[in-house]
């Protein structure tokens, strides 16, 4: 499920070499040929998760490390750098929306307005929640899904040519129609999950899951973000009851 609460959390990933930002991405869309396009490989959909994640980093506001949100949300996440296999990285939109995000790569962001919503164990479990879209593969197959899809990708697989003509900017648009996309709602009740046996391993009450919904529907109702991206939020709750 993709947590957006008129705020977002973003996790992001870095990669090693010195090769410059757009020729990369230039590079790695030439590798996408006609028939990799149906067959894309999972490191090449965490590659463009990350250079997406750039480009979101570049066209939003991106709180200071010195900021009460950044350092907040350091705070919150000590010893989270490794989780389960996966390396995870994240900073903090200054944005009033309520909403929060991750990436198949591993970015993960938060909104500022999601932090100033909630308590500490309900920003966790945003969080939780998001790793485990990232774990369990929602986050990669709707990024996969997004570039197969997406018409800059389809047409860079008609020649070589094509592909490297593709700019840097596009990742910015896959990276919109990624977090926007909504997932199943077996993928939101499966990362619900997730989140409860999250919050146990770090010592905090499962509830916070249930709580941090409970919060969006009381104060922000139909136009919080989130919410509107995760249908049937009383069964996801009703989930969440039984598995406590």
């Amino acid at each position: 499920m993709k947590i957006i609460y008129t705020g977002i959390i973003c996790l992001s990933l870095s990669l090693s070499g010195c090769i410059k930002e757009e020729n990369y991405g230039q590079a790695l869309i030439a590798g996408l040929t006609l028939i990799q396009a149906a067959t894309l490989e999972e490191s090449q959909v965490k590659k463009a998760a990350f250079l997406s994640a750039v480009q979101m980093d570049k066209k939003s506001t991106v709180a200071p490390v010195t900021s009460r949100y950044a350092k907040r949300l350091a705070r919150l996440t000590r010893g989270l750098e490794n989780v389960d296999g996966m390396k995870l990285n994240y900073k903090v939109y200054i944005d009033k929306n309520v909403n929060a995000f991750a990436m198949a790569d591993g970015t993960v962001r938060v909104y500022s307005g999601l932090l100033d919503l909630m308590p500490d164990e309900q920003v966790l479990a945003v969080i939780g929640h998001e790793i485990g879209h990232v774990k369990l593969k929602h986050s990669y197959n709707q990024m996969k899904q997004e570039m197969l899809t997406s018409a800059a990708f389809q047409a860079a697989n008609v020649t070589e040519g094509t592909l490297a003509e593709i700019s840097s900017s596009q990742f910015g648009v896959l990276a919109h129609r990624a977090i926007s996309a909504q997932y199943s709602q077996k993928d939101e009740l499966q990362a619900d999950q997730y989140a409860l046996g999250f919050l146990r391993w770090r010592g905090m009450s499962p509830i916070a899951m249930r709580d941090s919904i409970t919060t969006l529907q009381t104060t922000q109702g139909s136009s919080s973000g989130f919410l509107s991206s995760h249908p049937s939020n009383n069964r996801r709750i009703e989930a969440i009851n039984r598995a406590l």
